[in-house]
């Protein structure tokens, strides 16, 4: 059986007057010094309705080749230490950690197989 990736989810709500780009450049240095973690993404809510968000505003997804370098990057030092700055800084957050089930994988498109622009007429 293959070795299911696991996903890190974090939503947060920000404390008022925080620095969100400080606290977000923090977290990339984080994935970048840490092998374990595959890949790193997030975004701000930009259309949601405030009665839908419920406050929260930023998503934070991590993904790990297993459930072992998951459980690395939890116990890793610089990690632990992150993890009361980030704290700090949030309201409310949710966290979801989860095995991934991919339904439908995004397209690649290789850029031998793109057909070249048309000349102008």
């Amino acid at each position: 059986m293959p070795t299911e990736e696991m996903k890190h989810l974090v939503v947060a709500k920000f404390k008022e007057g925080v620095v969100v780009e400080d606290v977000i450049k923090g977290m990339e240095k984080l994935v970048l010094q840490i092998d374990a973690a595959k890949s790193f993404e997030w975004g701000q809510d930009v259309g949601s309705e405030e009665t839908l968000r419920q406050g929260f505003t930023h998503a934070f997804l991590m993904t790990f080749g297993n459930k072992q370098d998951f459980n690395a990057f939890l116990s890793h030092p610089d990690h632990v230490e992150f993890s009361a700055t980030f704290s700090a800084a949030i309201e409310k957050v949710v966290l979801l950690d989860f095995p991934a089930f991919l339904v439908k994988p995004a397209k690649t498109t290789d850029p031998a197989e793109e057909e070249p622009p048309s000349p102008p007429a």
